[in-house]
């Protein structure tokens, strides 16, 4: 089976190549890779090669796949697994393996196993972890996104609170507390927004702030307050940019009381301080967003942290049940995983748009392994649509649901490409 595939050779050195697959073993199935959303931290693999965890020291003589976020049909099936999948069903799946220690993920680690890929092989412990799922939804964006939404998830799950009484702590965020979402308004901080109205502990009151007003304008059209008011959540956005005093305004927005859950979703180091100085009594910051940079450092305020028993916690990824939590919610249309998407590729762009990636300053961009495509916005659909009339049924599409890209979108831009 030949495979089309972009695959790392080392730092800065990616590469789209044609390849032959070798037959699957009896524990591995061969997959077809209809979606995959790209990954700021496949841009930090990029950059580090050999130097990343979770990258191969051979990366150089046996180039891995990368792509993380991925789904697809599910081609051939090894006997092992005979009984328990089968060819022509969709799949999902959960990279973050754990797998007896080692922290190899398909994406990272893998040389036939990656989602910028049009096939490739799952290895055997990918399904003896439960990490390849079935899924029926309607559209393979959600399946792929919702790998990004269990990092949401997993996220709220990892935040606790201590009751002093006995020592133990109540995990989640603080049921009708306060949370404060800083650099909320990018692509993964959207998805931020729309869980807590609909998953886990409902907070009281939510605030998003973040300094492009053009993003926060977004959100509040995408997520608008009156829409989280119907669930009982108090919902404001809050541009930091001119404030000339952040905390002081922050603060007040919560009567002085503070935060009692605080999500950093940029590595900034004045945004994670300004975290922790606005962190409520016994209140939790997860400091969410991954830095390149292994020396990243940040001030804590540890007189608070004594007397006020504020505690910080990092967490990254999510666990096979946020990603199934996320796929029910998607499926059952509470959550929107496709607010969090701005473009749109093919295989052939993902190289170099990967290597992009902090300048282009996009949200969410999904790509689909089987078609070529240049980089697109969906804000381009219609500028685009005098000139090719697909982009004139994308715009027609995307416009009939808030802007955002659909199930019904996937379906005209697959079957134009001969993808069934």
């Amino acid at each position: 089976m030949k495979t089309r595939a972009i695959r790392l050779y080392g730092a800065d050195d990616l590469r789209l190549e044609e390849f032959e697959l070798p037959p699957i073993k009896d524990d591995e199935i061969l997959v077809r890779i209809v979606s995959d959303s790209l990954c700021m931290s496949t841009y930090k693999l990029l950059k580090q090669g050999k130097k990343h965890k979770r990258c191969p020291q051979n990366v150089d003589t046996n180039p891995i796949i990368i792509g993380h976020e991925f789904a697809g049909d599910i081609v051939q099936v090894g006997k092992k697994w005979s009984n328990e999948f089968r060819p022509g069903e969709k799949f999902a799946q959960q990279p973050a393996l754990n797998y007896k220690g080692s922290l190899a993920s398909p994406g990272y680690s893998y040389e036939f196993c990656g989602g910028s890929a049009s096939y490739c092989i799952m290895p055997a412990e990918v399904m003896e972890l439960g990490c390849l799922l079935h899924y029926d939804g309607d559209a393979y964006f959600d399946a792929s996104l919702g790998e990004p939404m269990s990092c949401i998830i997993g996220g709220y799950n990892s935040m606790y609170h201590t009751n002093m009484s006995d020592y133990r702590h109540s995990m989640g965020i603080k049921e009708g507390g306060n949370v404060l979402i800083l650099g909320g308004a990018g692509p993964m901080g959207l998805g931020a927004i729309e869980y807590p109205l609909v998953g886990g502990n409902r907070p009281a009151k939510l605030v998003v702030a973040d300094i492009d007003q053009g993003r926060l304008s977004r959100a509040e059209y995408i997520i608008s307050p009156e829409k989280a008011s119907s669930y009982g959540v108090a919902l404001q956005y809050v541009n930091l940019k001119d404030a000339a005093d952040q905390r002081t305004l922050l603060m007040d927005l919560t009567e002085g009381h503070g935060y009692d859950d605080v999500f950093v979703y940029a590595p900034v180091r004045p945004l994670a301080e300004l975290g922790d100085s606005v962190l409520a009594f016994d209140g939790c910051l997860n400091f969410f967003a991954g830095p390149t940079d292994k020396n990243f450092q940040a001030s804590m305020n540890l007189y608070n942290c004594h007397y006020g028993s504020t505690h910080i916690i990092g967490s990254t990824g999510g666990n096979t049940d946020d990603l199934k939590e996320a796929l029910r919610l998607s499926a059952a249309r509470k959550i929107r995983p496709s607010v969090m998407v701005s473009h749109i590729c093919g295989l052939d762009a993902v190289a170099d748009v990967t290597a992009r990636l902090p300048e282009i300053h996009a949200g969410k961009i999904l790509s689909y392994p089987q078609i070529d495509l240049p980089l697109t916005a969906l804000s381009d659909f219609r500028a685009l649509a005098p000139q090719d009339p697909l982009f004139a049924r994308l715009d027609a599409s995307c416009q009939t649901h808030d802007g955002l890209w659909n199930a019904q979108a996937e379906r005209i831009l697959l079957t134009h490409f001969g993808v069934e």
